[in-house]
């Protein structure tokens, strides 16, 4: 199945996804496509009128353009998920944590998905973390059990 992880540039959760015998759905993967695009050659370049239009689909006009930007990237990723791991309370050098109204618009647009997500505070310590990685494995199982069934 395809995971969503939130925040959506998480290694250790692309990790702990893709270990569990799931598809992790993320910013580096969406964005290695335009780095190597040829087309599209420069970093300040690398903003289509397509990514314009994809970020208008997610927030409106209004909305600051950066928070347009990362949903025009996130949005499609959210669409395709079949589920998600969302980890609250992380530490800024922790995934992309910076922009709290990106952040709220991506929990909003999973809500709105109905898919199954299971939410984690970020660890303080060793014993805290093992209980994530628990609590991830058990709901990662659970969606190996519904698509054994289906």
């Amino acid at each position: 199945m395809k995971v969503f992880i939130d925040p959506p540039n998480s290694m250790i959760l692309f990790d702990l996804i893709e270990r569990f015998g799931h598809e992790p759905l993320s910013t580096m993967a969406a964005l290695q496509e335009r780095v190597d695009n040829i087309e599209i050659d420069m970093p300040p370049m690398n903003v289509t009128l397509d990514d314009v239009i994809k970020g208008l689909k997610y927030a409106g006009i209004e909305v600051p353009s950066g928070i347009r930007g990362r949903l025009a990237i996130w949005g499609p990723l959210i669409e395709e998920a079949d589920a998600a791991v969302v980890m609250e309370g992380a530490p800024f050098a922790f995934g992309c944590v910076g922009c709290e109204r990106s952040n709220i618009m991506v929990k909003y647009l999973l809500q709105r998905r109905g898919i199954p997500v299971v939410t984690v505070n970020y660890p303080e310590n060793e014993e805290e973390g093992k209980l994530v990685v628990a609590k991830i494995k058990e709901f990662l199982d659970k969606l190996n059990d519904k698509r054994e069934v289906d």
